[in-house]
């Protein structure tokens, strides 16, 4: 069933959890999230990127993913995931999503409230929540390559751009980045606990394909109430891809080679869905 974005959010942090938010390219992977939550017995997030929304499929995939959403029993947000155009973000509502995730992170500080400033207003027309960035994460979304690190988040701008915004939701940045890591992460524990102290809204951690589990769950214990999975969803797609096509092929078996496909990346859910719950 659809959900809201902050109610989800308040249920994990009253289990000590996070929720798993995972980029849905397509039907396939939006089922095997939701398969994996049912069976789980939680709540998750459907994200779209910025570049599947700017496809010419873009509406019609949030139309999906709502569709299916609202057909099976997990509470489910679909989030427009790092955007920072206004007239896209206006787009998304209008195509049904729940959640926008306003990334101004790149930009000067007061050019990144300002733009947290106008989603918020473009949201609350729609019923709908948004999430803000401060602290810059290195990384593609949509390229698994090797990242660096980027600016970390200050505590004290992070309370200021949640309290001026009325954004409901902060990603931050702690060492944290997109696509794979060259290296283990160094997480930087002590900030993070300063803002969770500092900030009243849920925190979120992106760039976790490659976290390790320990410091997913940890992270999880010690306030990160959403986690954004998205490069290990897509490289176990190809890895499925690589190793099935050639006898699925024969016959032109599609249906067969969807069913591998879900129910590989329904593997990859699940194991993240339990490290998040972990208490």
């Amino acid at each position: 069933m659809l959900a809201g974005f902050t109610d989800l959010l308040s249920d994990a942090g009253g289990r000590g959890a996070a929720v798993g938010s995972f980029t849905a390219y397509n039907l396939e992977t939006a089922s095997a999230v939701l398969q994996a939550a049912e069976k789980r017995g939680v709540g998750v997030m459907l994200l779209v990127s910025e570049q599947a929304f700017r496809s010419p499929g873009g509406p019609a995939l949030v139309a999906a993913l709502t569709a299916v959403a609202e057909r099976v029993r997990p509470p489910c947000c679909v989030q427009l995931d790092h955007a920072g155009d206004l007239e896209l973000m206006s787009a998304a509502l209008d195509a049904g999503v729940g959640a926008l995730m306003a990334d101004g992170s790149r930009l000067p500080f007061a050019d990144n409230l300002a733009l947290v400033q106008s989603a918020c207003e473009l949201a609350a027309s729609h019923g709908a929540a948004v999430e803000a960035e401060l602290g810059r994460i290195e990384g593609d979304e949509e390229i698994a390559g090797a990242v660096r690190r980027g600016a970390l988040t200050d505590p004290s701008e992070a309370t200021e751009l949640v309290e001026r915004t009325g954004a409901s939701c902060l990603a931050v940045s702690i060492g944290n980045a997109h696509g794979r890591y060259s290296e283990r992460p160094a997480l930087d524990w002590p900030r993070l606990e300063a803002v969770v102290a500092a900030v009243p809204v849920a925190l979120s951690l992106h760039g976790a394909s490659g976290i390790p589990d320990e410091d997913l769950a940890r992270a999880a214990m010690r306030g990160i109430r959403k986690v954004n999975i998205n490069t290990e969803l897509r490289e176990r797609y190809f890895d499925v891809l690589a190793a099935e096509t050639a006898d699925l092929r024969e016959g032109a078996r599609l249906l067969a080679l969807s069913q591998a496909l879900a129910s590989a990346l329904e593997e990859v859910v699940a194991a993240k869905i339990a490290v998040l719950e972990a208490r």
